[in-house]
């Protein structure tokens, strides 16, 4: 079976937009971009669309690649207290005289979008309320979705980032998994996968997980996007998999738009905490 995540994305944006009937004001988010990439700003237009199919704020705030750290720390602080943004969202990769770690730090914890301050990190890792980075929210929002029990499952999660591999990680433990995490140092990687019953693979290498690593039980879910002559694919063999998996998400189309829809949810919650 393979798993819709645009349909899925429907469904949460509908959440959102149900959720918002009677707020007083938009919902709104803001996000910062040093300089121009193609792929920050496909995502960007993605957000920008998601937000305003519900009628939420989005905002863009675009400075050179030369500005200073401090600069940019004080764009950053303007935006924590302007009562009218609710999120921020400050693109990565940033140039190399500006710290990433500063960057997350500034940001206010009720307003990181993405979960990445360590306030929020730390929540999450101790179970209590936290903003959830989005991709892995994305995942926990598929499962629950098509009613796929997490109960004492054994699942694989593949890639230990700190934006997924790691927080999606606590988040099944959350619910009471079993959860092996496998990356570039694992031996026999294989042995887990097949005896897993759900394989999460987010490791960023194009058909990294073939067919003759998952068992017909396993349920797939590819987290990964790769440009590959100018074909979007993820790290799953998708058209061998399918074959095997008895589900599976597609690259696009599966976690992708559930991750932008759900970013949604994050801004719903900061905007509802203000009014606390």
């Amino acid at each position: 079976m393979i798993i819709d995540g645009k349909a899925i994305a429907l469904k949460v944006k509908e959440k959102a937009r149900n959720c918002c009937k009677d707020c007083i004001r938009k919902p709104s988010v803001v996000a910062i971009m040093l300089g121009e990439d193609p792929s920050a700003e496909s995502y960007l237009r993605m957000l920008e669309k998601t937000c305003k199919s519900v009628d939420f704020g989005y905002e863009l705030q675009r400075y050179e690649t030369t500005i200073s750290e401090d600069e940019l720390l004080g764009i950053i602080k303007s935006n924590n207290e302007n009562p009218n943004v609710d999120g921020i969202i400050v693109q990565m990769p940033l140039p190399d005289h500006i710290s990433e770690d500063r960057v997350i730090m500034a940001i206010d914890p009720k307003k990181d979008l993405d979960g990445f301050h360590p306030m929020n990190a730390g929540r999450l890792f101790k179970g209590e309320k936290a903003t959830r980075p989005c991709t892995p929210l994305a995942v926990m929002t598929i499962f629950r979705e098509m009613d796929i029990e997490l109960d004492g499952k054994d699942i694989v999660v593949i890639g230990r980032s700190n934006i997924v591999g790691k927080p999606l990680a606590v988040m099944l433990m959350h619910k009471n998994a079993t959860v092996t995490m496998c990356h570039s140092y694992t031996k026999n990687l294989k042995s887990h996968t097949l005896d897993a019953d759900i394989i999460i693979v987010a490791v960023g290498i194009p058909n990294f997980l073939t067919a003759d690593m998952v068992s017909d039980k396993a349920i797939v879910i590819d987290v990964g996007m790769n440009d590959v002559d100018g074909k979007l694919v993820g790290d799953v063999d998708f058209e061998a998999v399918k074959e095997v998996a008895s589900m599976i998400t597609p690259v696009p189309g599966g976690v992708g738009p559930v991750t932008n829809a759900v970013l949604l949810l994050n801004l719903l919650e900061h905007y509802k905490g203000d009014k606390q």
